[in-house]
């Protein structure tokens, strides 16, 4: 069978007298190129299993109504505090829920949380970097000493106050975090546009007449999105921890919406800690399984995006 993979063919010069013909070093595909991050993935075990426990934690989330035997919401006093049984398999809260079922709804509203917010600040950070580190001079500057004043009070006691202004609610939880997280991404962005800025196919691109927005879009921020990329996934871990703390101390979502945070607000007491186990090692896992898993894909995705790393 021929070989239908695509190449490039070029007319070599003719060799002159003393000197070897030219050799010339074959282009990789795009496909290639994108099969070799993934290959590059694949090999990073923990970030595989990374990306195996988080699949596992959202298909639980996404499918809560088909698993959960028991609703979420309804209280029953006379099973207040129960052990696991049969019918509540992962015990009772102190209203007489069922903890395996407020477990599984909890999932979605804290990877609610952190999608939203990432997302939100993602755009933001992107936008402003952009604009900063293509246009530089005095909108530069503005930017920069902007998130410069934001970087400089500590994150989360100003996502505690602001919540408290605002008021507790999952809504309010994703926007002050989509909101003040932007410039770590904002400045990530900036960097990368101000050394591409001078590369030659920008200088071309302007050479023959292309506006400025195709420019940044079309041809600068693709190249800028792996640490992008990366970023964004650390960033949904800590806005998942960001939910938990505040929805523990009373300021994010409230009851009866289960997330793993408010769920966690039990073990304020050392006799549930000491006595009623699964009051809060639940709640507690998932956190820790569910941001170790981001953790760990954000891990792999940074080596595999890497266009220095070797094969």
């Amino acid at each position: 069978m021929a070989d239908t993979r695509l190449s490039i063919k070029r007319q070599a010069p003719r060799a002159e007298a003393g000197h070897a013909e030219p050799t010339y070093a074959p282009v990789e595909p795009a496909v290639r190129r994108r099969s070799g991050v993934w290959q590059r993935f694949r090999r990073h075990r923990v970030a595989m299993v990374g990306a195996v426990i988080l699949v596992v934690v959202t298909a639980g989330a996404v499918a809560a109504p088909l698993l959960a035997a028991n609703d979420p919401y309804k209280v029953d006093i006379s099973a207040y505090r129960k052990g696991p049984a049969i019918n509540h398999p992962l015990g009772t809260d102190s209203s007489g829920r069922d903890v395996l079922s407020r477990l599984l709804y909890a999932g979605r509203v804290s990877l609610s949380v952190g999608l939203v917010a990432v997302a939100i600040y993602t755009v933001i950070g992107v936008t402003l970097g952009a604009f900063s580190g293509f246009y530089r001079g005095w909108p530069d500057a503005c930017i920069m000493r902007l998130a410069d004043i934001v970087l400089s009070f500590p994150a989360l006691i100003l996502i505690i106050t602001v919540v408290s202004v605002l008021g507790p609610s999952i809504y309010n939880v994703m926007l002050v975090i989509g909101l003040l997280g932007w410039p770590p991404i904002a400045r990530i962005v900036r960097a990368l546009f101000l050394s591409l800025r001078e590369r030659e196919f920008v200088l071309a691109s302007r050479t023959v007449g292309v506006s400025n927005g195709r420019i940044i879009f079309r041809h600068m921020l693709p190249n800028a999105l792996a640490p992008v990329i990366v970023a964004a996934t650390f960033g949904m871990a800590n806005a998942i921890l960001l939910e938990a703390g505040l929805s523990f101390l009373g300021l994010g979502v409230q009851p009866p919406t289960p997330s793993w945070g408010n769920m966690l607000k039990d073990a304020q007491s050392l006799t549930v800690l000491e006595s009623l186990p699964w009051l809060w090692i639940p709640a507690g896992t998932m956190i820790a399984l569910t941001v170790l898993s981001i953790n760990f894909i954000g891990d792999g995705l940074r080596d595999a995006l890497d266009p220095y790393l070797v094969n």
